[in-house]
Parts: structure tokens; C-alpha cells; sequence
């Protein structure tokens, strides 16, 4: 049966690092609509450029945008082992949207909400540069704010995001405690759905998210063990 995860928690949680490494250990794909709207902005096309003005404005793109670009990944063939889904659902709509695609033999979905204070949200964003050559995010807090860096993937320079500046961040946080913490209240009272305290240091969050899936997946009767899935 497949493993899929969705990680759910407001900008600059962590839940994007988190998943990643999730997804890498386990051999599962994630699908962060975040990078793939990213994608576009990067591309320049028409898209991308309305894209470009909503992010900018720290708000959230459509549901009908965003459901069709998740339906069309998820039914790729790299999926059926499962998947770690970042930044999806950010609505309600849209989580009862996945609740009629994930109906049949997909597998139950794995739901983990990551919790930070605000204002370490707002500081941790603060401190993100993303690399103007291939996208990727890291965190600069503590680094000279004069100096250039640089990507350790591609070398690329690492930039402030448009949409990180204080002022859009926290319109970020509003943005999600009206629209997004509906989603949690959609999920909270299920049980494949487990909390994690996102303050504390990375690999303890890492540890906390493994033990949270295996102990929902053993419960389900899903196969949770690092490695390739097939």
C-alpha cells in the first residue's frame, strides 16, 4: 500500500526541508507546489507572470490552478509507491478535492502539521536567500548581510526572495491562519493526523516526523522504512 504524507504549517516552518529529506530517505517523490509555481515565475511566460504578482503579493493562487496542477503530477507513474506533498492543501476546497482523488487503492493520506511561534516564522524567513540559478532555498541567519553568497549546489548567488520582506511575510501569516488553519480543523480530528513541535533543532524534527509516520502507517496496515519504494 502506498505511503503518502502531506506536511502541512505556515511559511518558514520547515515543513519544505523536512519533506525533502523525508521524501529522499524514503524514496518517495515530493511534489512541492511551491517549486513548481516557482518553475513558472523562472520560465517567464504569461503564467508565470501572473504567478509572479500573486506570490508577490503574498497571497495564494487559485484553486483551480493549483488543483489541476496536482492532479496531473500525481498521476504520474513515479507516484503509486506514494508521495510527501508540500504545500498542498492549502484550502479546504482543495483538501476535499484530494479526499475524492485519493479515493480507491491510493492508500490513506498521512497528515503532519508543523507549529512555530510567528515571530520565529518571521525571523526565520528573515533569513532566506534562494539561489538566483537554480531556486534552491537556504537560511543566512548570522551571515554578514554584505557579503555574496553562494549556492553550494550550482554556485549560483543566493538573493532575498521578492516576497520575504517583513511586511509580506506577516500578510503571509495572515493569509494563512484564515485560509490554511481551516485545513488543520479539515484534518485534525482523523487518525492519520499527528503534531509536531517545529522550534526545535532540525534533526529533531526529522526524528519526531519519522516516528509520527511509522507510527500512523503501522496503525494502517502501510510498509514505512527508509529505503527505495517500488
Amino acid at each position: 500500500m502506498a505511503l503518502n504524507l502531506i506536511m502541512l504549517g505556515p511559511p518558514g516552518a520547515g515543513k519544505g526541508t523536512q519533506a525533502e529529506r523525508f521524501a529522499r530517505e524514503y524514496g518517495l517523490p515530493k511534489i512541492s507546489t511551491g517549486d513548481i509555481l516557482r518553475e513558472a515565475v523562472h520560465s517567464g511566460s504569461e503564467l508565470g507572470a501572473a504567478v509572479k504578482e500573486v506570490m508577490d503579493r503574498g497571497e495564494l493562487v487559485n484553486d483551480g490552478l493549483i488543483t489541476g496542477i496536482v492532479e496531473e503530477r500525481l498521476n504520474r507513474s513515479d507516484v503509486k509507491p506514494g508521495f510527501v506533498l508540500d504545500g498542498f492543501p492549502r484550502t479546504v476546497p482543495q483538501a476535499a478535492w484530494l479526499d475524492t482523488l485519493m479515493g480507491g487503492d491510493r492508500g490513506p493520506l498521512i497528515v503532519v502539521e508543523m507549529r512555530v511561534p510567528d515571530e520565529e516564522l518571521v525571523r526565520r524567513v528573515q533569513a532566506r536567500r534562494v539561489c538566483r540559478v537554480c531556486g534552491t532555498n537556504v537560511s543566512a541567519f548570522g551571515t554578514d548581510p554584505t557579503r555574496v553568497l553562494r549556492c553550494q549546489k550550482c554556485g549560483g548567488e543566493l538573493m532575498v526572495r521578492s516576497d520575504d520582506n517583513v511586511e509580506i511575510v506577516r500578510g503571509r501569516l495572515r493569509v494563512y491562519w484564515r485560509d490554511t488553519r481551516p485545513v488543520i480543523d479539515f484534518y485534525s480530528g482523523r487518525p492519520t493526523y499527528r503534531v509536531l513541535d517545529g522550534s526545535q533543532p532540525p534533526e529533531d524534527v526529522r526524528r519526531a516526523l519519522i516516528d509520527a509516520v511509522q507510527e500512523v502507517a503501522a496503525a494502517a496496515g502501510v510498509v514505512a522504512q527508509p529505503g527505495a519504494r517500488a
